[in-house]
């Protein structure tokens, strides 16, 4: 199974500046229990984008997308398409490999009809961006999965956790 995992604004938005828009713990953490002991794939700038204390993801099998020939990260499986990175995750009998990002990645897996699951963080407010998730035509997919979280004194924007399942 090829699943994506994002945090999403209403307006789309999910990244400014090659960074995070938005400081929500409760998803960080959420992200980490979804994605442990899976393969990720994520692309070079999105990859570079983490604190490089935290990089490689730990636990996770990391694959980074470039188109770089000459990239190099200790810890990291280097891939030069996504094709090349889910079949890698296949031939390693991974279950369910998830796409982390950026926005182009998410964008071809998307428009190659790779998705089969979709994990979205709602941030429920408006933000300024350079980076947006593509637009989804969701009747094509099941929402099998909602827990809304209101804002509070460590997330100053509401927020709802959604899986989506494509519908075949």
């Amino acid at each position: 199974m090829v699943s994506l995992i994002v945090a999403v604004a209403e307006n789309n938005a999910i990244g400014y500046k090659n960074d995070l828009i938005w400081h929500l713990p409760n998803d960080m953490k959420y992200f980490k229990e979804v994605t442990l002991h899976h393969h990720i794939i994520t692309g070079r700038k999105n990859y570079i984008s983490i604190p490089e204390k935290f990089r490689p993801l730990v636990n996770r099998t990391n694959i980074v997308l470039t188109r770089d020939l000459s990239f190099f990260e200790e810890g990291c499986i280097i891939k030069h398409s996504l094709k090349e990175a889910v079949d890698f995750a296949k031939e390693q009998n991974e279950t369910e490999v998830f796409i982390i990002g950026g926005g182009q990645i998410y964008k071809e897996a998307l428009e190659k009809n790779m998705i089969d699951k979709m994990y979205i963080t709602h941030v429920h407010e408006h933000f300024n961006a350079d980076t947006f998730f593509p637009e989804i035509d969701f009747t094509k997919w099941k929402q099998i999965k909602t827990e809304p979280h209101f804002a509070d004194e460590k997330h100053k924007h509401a927020y709802t956790f959604a899986v989506y399942q494509k519908i075949n």
